[in-house]
């Protein structure tokens, strides 16, 4: 009975803990939303918690009814999709072989691998790099550089590991060759890690605006992150002119600021519902061994 007691005791801490952590982290998304759905006057007044007040659908009216955005949206839809799949075909492609004790230096591309997870060669060798390449203002430029995370291919590498050798070995005698074992057997058995990695993928794309500031200067390449983020700076840049006595443009009014976050992260986590499922079990069977 004490130790039913104190498992109890236990559950109802983790329970409460998780509690609490989640909301924390439901408490600014819907701060947002209800500062999207709100009218200036509330917003400036600093009445504005998580419930709208005198709600005002003009802000989500200028987004939608804005052609760049609707445009960086559909560009960044394109991209992060390209991106998801490039990527986990080159992170596939490159941690089947090394599963292989066979493989001639698979120690050597391992430890090679690792490095990168701990040393880069810094924003402006990068730049230098994607210039020589002739891949400013293009698409490529925002794939190629982060095609392979070492994290992820680790992490797929090991759940190809944990595959038991016969199942490999019963392939190979009905005469399947490596590309049809990959395709037909280990593929299918890891959807779990897949799709989980495909979602960390897309995130990762979707959120990302740095590259695309270093490496775009085209508006038509601007993907949805970084318009937010022109339209968060602009809007700085005139709040500081105006307490400054400057003349500047009318500022960006926090209702709109609120919707274009809205507008920017709800796509990305609608994918979350589909993919839930496979998110767990596959981050728990790809760190099973190491």
């Amino acid at each position: 009975m004490t130790r039913k007691g104190n498992e109890r005791v236990v559950d109802a801490i983790i329970i409460c803990f998780i509690t609490v952590a989640g909301v924390l982290c439901l408490v600014p998304m819907l701060h947002i939303f209800a500062l999207s759905l709100s009218s200036n006057s509330p917003i400036m007044a600093g009445k504005v918690t998580i419930i709208p007040m005198d709600i005002d659908l003009t802000a989500y009216k200028t987004v939608f009814g804005n052609p760049e955005m609707i445009r960086s949206l559909v560009f960044t839809i394109g991209l992060v999709t390209l991106f998801t799949v490039f990527s986990m075909i080159m992170t596939v492609m490159a941690a089947y072989p090394l599963t292989k004790e066979r493989l001639k230096g698979r120690t050597l591309f391992l430890l090679i691998i690792v490095l990168t997870m701990f040393f880069s060669g810094g924003i402006i060798p990068e730049y230098l790099l994607i210039k020589n390449l002739h891949l400013l203002d293009t698409v490529w430029a925002l794939i190629l550089p982060g095609a392979i995370n070492a994290f992820y291919l680790l992490i797929i590498k090991t759940f190809f590991s944990s595959i038991p050798l016969e199942l490999e070995e019963s392939a190979r005698m009905d005469g399947a060759g490596h590309f049809k074992i990959l395709i037909r057997l280990v593929l299918p058995l890891s959807l779990p890690v897949l799709a989980t990695l495909s979602l960390f993928y897309a995130v990762g794309r979707w959120n990302g605006f740095m590259d695309a500031l270093l490496y775009i200067t085209k508006s038509e390449l601007y993907p949805l992150q970084l318009r937010l983020y022109e339209m968060v700076i602009n809007s700085q840049v005139i709040d500081m002119a105006t307490a400054e006595g400057m003349n500047a443009a009318a500022p960006v009014p926090e209702s709109l600021k609120a919707a274009s976050i809205m507008f920017a992260t709800l796509p990305i986590l609608l994918i979350y519902p589909w993919l839930q499922r496979y998110f767990i079990s596959g981050m728990m069977i790809g760190a099973v061994k190491g």
